[in-house]
Formats: C-alpha cells, sequence, structure tokens
C-alpha cells in the first residue's frame, strides 16, 4: 500500500492559509468587537500579555512602564495603521497553530519572567531579564510588515535599535553573524506537540551588518503597551525589510557566530526559503506571487516594493549580492 507523506510545508495550503469562511467569521468578530462586545467574544486574556496591566493599578510599588515611547519621527507610513484587533487575530506563530486564529492558544504560554542570553563571540555575554530591557529607552516606530504569504499590515512597535542592545555586549571582530533562538515548551504550546515534524525551537538569523542596520529593532511592545501573547511575548524582532518569519518571536537566546547558521524554514524547504528573505515583487515564492499584497483589515491590495519600501536604508547591504532565490 502507497501513502504519500505531506511535507511538513505543504501545511498551510497555498491560496490561503486561513479558509475564507473562517477569515470572513473573524471580520464579524472584529465588528462585533467594534461594536462594543468584542471583549465577550474574543475571550479575557487571549490578546493580553503574561498578566492584565490594570489588575495591579493602583499598587505602590507599581514599575513605571516604557509604553507608549516617544514616536520616532523618521519612520513614516504610506497607509493607515492596521486596527489594534485584526493584527491580533491575523498572524503566525506556529508553536500554537498553523493556523491564524492564533489568539485562541495562547493562554497557557506566560511570558514573565524571562530571560534573554546573549552569548558567543563578544566580549561581555550576559543575561538580561524583563526589568533589564525595559529600561532601556523605548520609542515607537511605525513599520511596514509583509508576509511571504502576500499579505501585509502597518503597525506601531515598541522598542530600541538592535544595534544599540548589541553593543551592550561588545561584539568581537570575527562575529559575522547574529542567530536567535526562541523558547521551547510544548506544554505551553499545543502547535509544537501537533507537528513533531517542525525542528522546534524556532531560530533565525542575521548577518552582522544587517543587524546593525538602524532598522533592524529588538522590539517588547506594540500599541502602546507590552507586547501580547501572540505577537511574540515578551521580546522579538522586527526587520521590516524582510518577510515576517526573519522577524523572531518570543527570544530567549541570542548568539554571535563566525559561521552561516541554518533558518527554520530553509532547513524545512531550501528550495523554497533563502537566507537573506528580503522582500522583492520581481522574485516569486513557489506558492505565493510576490508582486502585489492584501492589506489585512481593509483588503485594499497595494504594490509591492522592494525591500518593502525602505530601499535606501538596506540596499547597500546586498550592492554585490546577486539574490535569486525564492525568499532572497
Amino acid at each position: 500500500m502507497w501513502i504519500k507523506k505531506r511535507r511538513a510545508w505543504d501545511i498551510v495550503p497555498a491560496s490561503e492559509a486561513t479558509p475564507e469562511s473562517v477569515y470572513l467569521s473573524r471580520r464579524q468578530i472584529l465588528k462585533a468587537a467594534a461594536a462594543g462586545t468584542g471583549a465577550l467574544l474574543l475571550g479575557p486574556s487571549s490578546l493580553l500579555w503574561a498578566d492584565d496591566p490594570k489588575k495591579d493599578e493602583g499598587k505602590k510599588d507599581e514599575k513605571p512602564s516604557p509604553y507608549p515611547g516617544r514616536l520616532n519621527q523618521k519612520f513614516k507610513l504610506d497607509r493607515p495603521k492596521t486596527d489594534e484587533k485584526v493584527a491580533a487575530t491575523y498572524n503566525n506563530f506556529y508553536e500554537f497553530t498553523t493556523k491564524k486564529s492564533v489568539f485562541e492558544h495562547v493562554d497557557a504560554f506566560k511570558p514573565e519572567p524571562w530571560k534573554l542570553e546573549v552569548t558567543g563571540l563578544c566580549a561581555k555575554p550576559q543575561t538580561f531579564d524583563l526589568d533589564d530591557l525595559r529600561k532601556i529607552d523605548h520609542e515607537e516606530r511605525l513599520y511596514r510588515h509583509r508576509c511571504v504569504e502576500a499579505w501585509s499590515m502597518a503597525v506601531p512597535w515598541e522598542g530600541f535599535q538592535l544595534s544599540k542592545f548589541l553593543e551592550k555586549v561588545e561584539p568581537k571582530s570575527e562575529a559575522k553573524y547574529v542567530r536567535f533562538i526562541s523558547f521551547h515548551r510544548p506544554e505551553e504550546c499545543p502547535g509544537i506537540a501537533q507537528h513533531p515534524e517542525y525542528p522546534f525551537p524556532y531560530f533565525e538569523a542575521l548577518t552582522i551588518d544587517e543587524a546593525k542596520n538602524e532598522l533592524a529593532l529588538l522590539a517588547t511592545g506594540i500599541y502602546g503597551k507590552a507586547m501580547p501573547k501572540v505577537h511574540g511575548a515578551p521580546v522579538r524582532t522586527v526587520i521590516p525589510w524582510k518577510y515576517g518569519y526573519k522577524s523572531s518571536k518570543s527570544i530567549v537566546k541570542i548568539e554571535l557566530t563566525d559561521f552561516k547558521p541554518e533558518t527554520f524554514w530553509h532547513k524545512l524547504a531550501p528550495e523554497e526559503y533563502g537566507f537573506f528573505s528580503n522582500v522583492n515583487p520581481d522574485v516569486p515564492h513557489p506558492r505565493w506571487k510576490q508582486s502585489s499584497e492584501r492589506l489585512i483589515g481593509t483588503e485594499e491590495r497595494k504594490n509591492t516594493l522592494i525591500y518593502n519600501g525602505y530601499t535606501a536604508l538596506v540596499a547597500d547591504l546586498y550592492k554585490d549580492m546577486k539574490l535569486e532565490k525564492a525568499g532572497d
């Protein structure tokens, strides 16, 4: 008897990661939310970070919040910000589910307390906790976010430049790459148990020059508050000129190396995902055309911009490279 074994990357259909009927139903939920009933429909804790920030209001020992940070006026959007509830109910986080309904599966996840270890080729390796991260001067940046599945959003991230954070550990001259490793808690993440074919924990990487680019952000918040679970609480990277899967969520370790690290999706499907994974309308993915994108929430179609519109800030990183593979 011949049995066809599905490849790991075939789980999400090529045309749409979420069935249209499910997505349209979710739009009805969002309409209800706008009418004031959304909290009942979405549940009390699904869209929050580790704890409800209001439950401890009035405590004398409450620590000052870095949110919202000052708006960095340098970064402008060519479109309105995506509605906060839309952004929180349509995203990818395979540790929880391969569907877009991540918010329905995150209640067991506990993002606090948290440790972020930085190690490898640096003079001052160290481990940071959330208090350390939140003491760093935060700012708000409005960025376009582009998924390889050809949908996009525009959101206000809260955080600080990855380059300034790396300065704290003093990278050595031989450090050429920066590797990111996400958390691994199968008991809190139903997606890990349901899909053993995925090589969790999630891992990604950038060149050291990419990590030092002023656009690269280490984010601990979004929409003026601490990072919700659905977006990668409590700390994640934001690399806006690359497809979304290059921005690692819920990071527990950063490692500086002198070798080119493997990345999660390249390991699963090297013919579909390149290391650099820059947004490029002229290089189609085998399952998704990249010439245009769908803005979630409004369903408007826009032409895809090379480097997601950040050419002036990043093009020099790749001027001597020939990037042709899907995702490059």
